[in-house]
């Protein structure tokens, strides 16, 4: 499993039965997480006097039950990069923590090329935390989400560390509709990541089920690789489509004509109070060489 020690601002303290301690930053934080089926014992007393927790509804949907003062919104730091976050609907804080260890990847792999003109694309962006790391490596980036306040949110990311100045579109789109329209322009990228959910819908309403979708979605990003690409990033937090799943996908989909190496496993945080590792999704690479 792949994952960052170098986190200072967040912690995952602890996880059991179907929920995790967390810090951000000095913020306590308890969330729900259907991995966490172990029903270890509960002795750090941060359990019992956290700042926030949220609590799942059997209707659907849920709340956040807040215990202590926590900000509208505040920011965490990760090495160079600042991301602002709050608490959310539906449990989250808009920065998935462990993705740190793919920026950290795609940095080094921008940093250690030599070049000045990378171009990358990232789909699904989200608020845009990948785009903040390769702006910092002076890569161009494309960022296309669906959502207009995910990609605002972005946008002041990109200002909290200090690249509002690099060279980025922000786009709001449907992804599968800008990569065709990208194909018909004969736009091309060196990196593609994508990120995409398991299930959604575009600004028009257009639906998007990962298990139906992302295979011909993966033959039409190939279409938009420039001649001498260099990786593609593939995230997935859906249950089915595993790590094995998605390089099966990224080989026959690219690897078959390009040539070049798949990589492929789970992404998670270490767990402070013992030595475990939460797995929190996979991620499969495709690099040409």
């Amino acid at each position: 499993m792949r994952y960052s020690t170098d986190w200072k601002d967040y912690e995952l303290i602890d996880c059991s039965d179907g929920e995790k301690l967390e810090r951000w930053t000095r913020e306590i934080l308890i969330r729900p997480d259907p991995q966490v089926i172990w029903k270890s014992e509960r002795e750090n007393s941060l359990w019992y006097q956290p700042c926030a927790r949220y609590v799942r509804s059997r209707s659907g949907g849920g709340k956040w039950q807040v215990f202590k003062h926590i900000p509208a919104a505040w920011q965490v730091r990760y090495k160079d990069l600042t991301f602002n976050i709050k608490t959310m609907g539906f449990k989250h804080t808009g920065l998935f923590p462990e993705q740190a260890v793919n920026w950290d990847f795609t940095r080094e792999l921008i940093r250690s090329s030599g070049r000045d003109d990378v171009k990358v694309l990232n789909l699904f962006a989200y608020t845009g935390a990948a785009t903040v790391a390769c702006l910092k490596e002076g890569a161009s980036v494309v960022h296309v989400d669906a959502s207009k306040g995910m990609t605002q949110w972005a946008k002041e990311n990109a200002a909290a560390s200090g690249v509002q100045d690099g060279d980025v579109r922000w786009i709001v789109d449907d992804c599968m509709k800008f990569v065709r329209r990208e194909i018909r322009r004969e736009n091309k990228y060196d990196i593609i990541i994508l990120d995409p959910p398991s299930y959604g819908r575009g600004p028009k309403g257009e639906i998007w089920h990962i298990e139906d979708c992302l295979y011909d979605f993966m033959k039409d990003v190939r279409r938009v690789l420039s001649d001498n690409p260099m990786m593609v990033m593939l995230n997935s937090y859906t249950t089915g489509l595993s790590a094995s799943v998605m390089k099966y996908i990224l080989d026959d989909v690219i690897t078959k004509d390009l040539g070049g190496t798949v990589t492929a496993d789970e992404i998670g945080l270490p767990v402070t109070s013992n030595s475990g590792v939460l797995p929190c999704g996979a991620t499969a690479i495709w690099m040409n060489k």
